[in-house]
């Protein structure tokens, strides 16, 4: 059982390439390109959110494709944390 005190960022919530009904939360604009897991906890660590990731979970939407997931720590809503962690990976990149 997940702990209650955890948000779950699956890659598809930040990945420009994907629709909001295909489970974008953020903007396009905000959104990068192809996030991955590794990516992903980095900018969470960065964050100090204590990120946890499970490379063996499928999103349900796309249940076929083990594309992971990482928990990290509910301190702000889901969306606005979405948009710090792809804002992080955008300067990870550009380094």
């Amino acid at each position: 059982m997940r702990d209650k005190n955890k948000l779950v960022i699956w890659p598809v919530y930040i990945d420009r390439n994907r629709s909001r009904s295909q489970g974008r939360i953020i903007s396009k604009k905000s959104s990068i390109a192809e996030p991955t897991l590794i990516e992903i906890e980095k900018a969470a660590l960065k964050l100090g959110l204590n990120p946890e990731v499970e490379k063996d979970k499928s999103y349900p939407k796309s249940w076929w494709e083990k594309s992971g997931r990482v928990l990290i720590d509910n301190s702000a809503p889901k969306t606005q944390l979405s948009r710090k962690i792809a804002t992080a990976i955008k300067e990870i990149r550009s380094k």
